[in-house]
């Protein structure tokens, strides 16, 4: 990193949620977000859940999102890495960003070391206790088997059910997800201190929760959670030295 750059976090964006018009809205601020950082930035992360539902069938990916795509390609064709990481909403991922926009995709949290800081990034569905119900569908849904039987449905049947039962989850969880209760049950909060104990980790960065959290473990150590696009328009920023919390004010 050069003194100049830094490094960006976002997630959660749920594109396509809760209809076409209010998606359209958040898309084109997160556009506009991604124009004023694109200069600053040495490396994007976008941590999980940029589309409310997606699914690449071999010759055809879902409708729409063009604005945020094309800047995704204007970013990294001009030289700045965005790495991407799938969340429980867009886990049925294949080789599209990659050949497309230049964008790498991993399925589980990842290890990066900058300016000698330790982060630990990934989107944060299913790590901890708890869940299990969660843990188990996961395991069904990423599997080839069921990835194979979903393709052979026509997509605009597919989709169209997929985004039902999507939007549905989302209505379900939605007030949860703005609750804070205590450390003692933050699911990824007790993850991050379990592996504390057998790996050093400046910063733990994490999506998937929809609350921004800044949470110290300890003398060294610090969890992330970077909220949502959705209500917060909250992200994250790395300057080199310290990692901070911040909210997107289109108006300022």
């Amino acid at each position: 990193m050069t003194p100049a750059k830094k490094i960006y976090f976002l997630s959660d964006f749920h594109l396509g949620a809760p209809n076409a018009a209010i998606s359209l809205e958040r898309e084109k601020r997160i556009v506009a977000f991604l124009d004023e950082i694109k200069d600053s930035a040495a490396c994007i992360f976008i941590v999980g859940d940029l589309f409310d539902f997606w699914f690449e069938y071999k010759e055809v990916v879902p409708k729409g999102y063009v604005r945020i795509l094309g800047k995704l390609a204007e970013i990294t064709d001009a030289g700045t890495p965005i790495h991407f990481f799938v969340g429980n909403h867009d886990m049925w991922m294949k080789d599209y960003f990659q050949k497309e926009l230049n964008i790498p995709v991993f399925f589980e949290p990842v290890t990066y070391q900058f300016n000698n800081k330790e982060f630990l990034i990934g989107h944060g569905d299913g790590l901890g206790p708890g869940d299990h119900g969660y843990k188990f569908l996961k395991k069904i849904f990423r599997s080839k088997v069921c990835q194979f039987l979903f393709g052979i449905i026509p997509p605009s049947i597919g989709i169209g059910l997929a985004n039902y039962f999507s939007r549905k989850s989302r209505a379900k969880t939605g007030h949860n997800d703005q609750v804070f209760e205590g450390e003692e049950k933050e699911w990824l909060v007790t993850y991050c201190k379990e592996k504390l104990v057998h790996q050093h980790v400046d910063y733990f960065i994490f999506g998937h929760r929809h609350l921004p959290l800044d949470i110290q473990l300890n003398n060294n150590s610090k969890y992330v959670n970077l909220g949502d696009w959705i209500k917060y328009n909250s992200y994250a920023v790395f300057d080199g030295e310290t990692l901070q919390l911040k909210y997107y004010n289109p108006a300022n």
